[in-house]
Order: structure tokens, then sequence, then C-alpha cells
């Protein structure tokens, strides 16, 4: 697996990078050596954020924490890789029903039938878009106490999607054809 560390308005020390190679490489047995895993630490007021993506075939695995140390951080956000990472592995075994060991990378294709088994669908709901702004957008979402709202963006004629943010702000997702 390779491992690429990203640090935005910090420096990353020799013995940070070690850490993270020490922890990481033990996910590297869930994958093939082509297989890239993205680490973005940055300060954030008297703390450390750091994030992990690992995209594999059909997957994407993600972790995040803020703490005091960024070596606490590189210990939680490795577990949560870890915990994640079994636990899938555990379902595709249960779906394989063969004894062999599983890797990512040797993922069948799932047909779309067996997916809809997993997750189920227990609500849906329809409404009619109106076109707002995206403040208006950013009130109707925290009158409904939701953390995401579907709009129609008045000024792109799009649907968007406004959301709150882990960290308390606000996130837009615009749609293109």
């Amino acid at each position: 697996m390779k491992i690429i560390v990203t640090g935005k308005n910090i420096t990353i020390s020799e013995k940070i990078q070690d850490a993270i190679d020490k922890r990481f490489e033990k996910l590297g047995k869930f994958f093939a050596d082509d297989i890239q895993a993205n680490i973005v630490i940055h300060p954030e007021r008297d703390k450390v954020k750091m994030e992990a993506t690992i995209v594999t075939k059909g997957t994407i695995f993600r972790a995040e924490d803020v703490s005091q140390d960024v070596f606490d951080s590189i210990d939680i956000v490795a577990d949560k890789l870890s915990s994640q990472m079994t636990k899938y592995k555990g379902k595709l075994q249960k779906r394989n029903k063969s004894g062999e060991s599983v890797r990512f990378e040797m993922i069948p294709e799932i047909p779309e039938e067996e997916q809809a088994e997993e997750a189920k669908i227990v609500k849906s709901k329809k409404f009619q878009l109106q076109p707002m702004s995206v403040d208006e957008a950013v009130m109707q979402m925290e009158l409904l106490q939701h953390n995401f709202f579907v709009y129609l963006d008045q000024e792109t004629d799009s649907v968007s999607v406004v959301y709150k943010r882990n960290d308390g702000n606000y996130g837009v997702v615009e749609t293109t054809y």
C-alpha cells in the first residue's frame, strides 16, 4: 500500500511520517500494493485533525479524528479504518462462503439484487422543490432540524444539497448535467 501524507499549515516531521507508516503498514494486509492511502493532517484551533481515505475497487474507507496529539490521532484513525475493513471483510466472507482468504482486490462484482438485501430503504419522501438561495436553504434546514436539505438553486436552476459539516459550518453539493 502506498501512503501519501499531506500537511496543511503544518510540517510533517520524520517522526510523524514513521509513526504513520508503521501504523498503516498493518492495514496493507487487506490490499494489493497499488492501493493508495491519502492522509491529510492540519491544525484546528489548539488541536490537530487527521483525515485518512483509502479508495479501493468499489469501496471507500474513510476515518478522521481531532485530538490534542497527532500521535493519538494516528492510532485512533488507524483503529477506525482497521475496524471498518474487518467488518467489511467479514461481510464479503459471508457472501463468498468459501474458506479462502479475502483480499479487497479479489472482490467480485456483486449483483444489484444482492446489494439491496443488506441495506433496506425504510422510508421514502416526495416533495416539490422550491427555487431558493443558499441562505434560504440553510435557514430551512435549521428550521427542520436536519443535517442536510435538498433544494432548487435559484441562481443555477439546478438541484443542490446544503449540509451541516462536523466543524459547525455548512457545505453545498451542486449538481451538473
